[in-house]
């Protein structure tokens, strides 16, 4: 796994992207509105750290396998570089959000119920996890041209993972934002807010979902 998500990976399919880096700015601004500036802030699977630096919260961490993402990171900010299974360094309801975008369709399912468990530990009584994923629903043509896909996630099913992990779903966005940057698409910052206020997004593939820490 570790290898997999190494140097190879970042090279080939998530080099850095100058368009992804201008627009991430204004995706966490339309996040913010869900994050207390004050929340402490996790984030699974940082890549780039391009949520995790630009977003707004009183103290922010980011895991990653990449050992590369120490030198992504803002100096506001603590990177640690481990699997996103085992947080046992974070104490209990240590934080307010964990976000991960894009993380756990690359997980085995062995893998995926050991994090969701570490994400319940880690968050507080009332903690959300925020997740923008692909929707197998509506990116079947695209979906396993990342090599690393393991697992497949529609809307329901994931909805239905978190809810037998102890989370209750609050919100659903089921076509959330396009599947990749990796289009002839003009990626204007003030085309994505004009489509983030759109009722239907045409070519969204990614979906969005926010979910509370139930009671145990």
């Amino acid at each position: 796994m570790g290898h997999e998500y190494g140097h190879g990976y970042f090279s080939s399919r998530l080099a850095r992207d100058p368009d992804r880096d201008k627009l991430w700015p204004i995706l966490c601004q339309h996040l913010q509105r869900s994050i207390p500036p004050n929340a402490k802030i996790l984030e699974l699977g940082g890549g780039h750290c391009n949520f995790i630096n630009n977003i707004r919260g009183s103290e922010k961490h980011v895991v990653d396998l990449y050992a590369g993402i120490e030198s992504m990171a803002a100096s506001d900010l603590q990177a640690h570089v481990h699997s996103c299974t085992a947080l046992q360094h974070f104490a209990d309801g240590s934080f307010d959000v964990v976000f991960a975008s894009n993380v756990f369709e690359h997980l085995t399912r062995e893998d995926l119920a050991a994090t969701l468990g570490e994400i319940w530990r880690v968050l507080r009584s009332d903690g959300k996890l925020m997740i923008i994923q692909p929707n197998f629903r509506y990116s079947v043509k695209n979906y396993f041209d990342d090599y690393t896909h393991l697992q497949i996630f529609t809307d329901i099913s994931l909805r239905d993972l978190l809810a037998a992990h102890g989370f209750r779903v609050e919100r659903v966005i089921r076509r959330f934002l396009p599947f990749s940057v990796k289009t002839r698409a003009p990626k204007w910052g003030w085309l994505l807010r004009l489509y983030l206020h759109l009722p239907f997004r045409p070519f969204a593939g990614q979906m969005f979902m926010l979910a509370q820490k139930a009671p145990s």
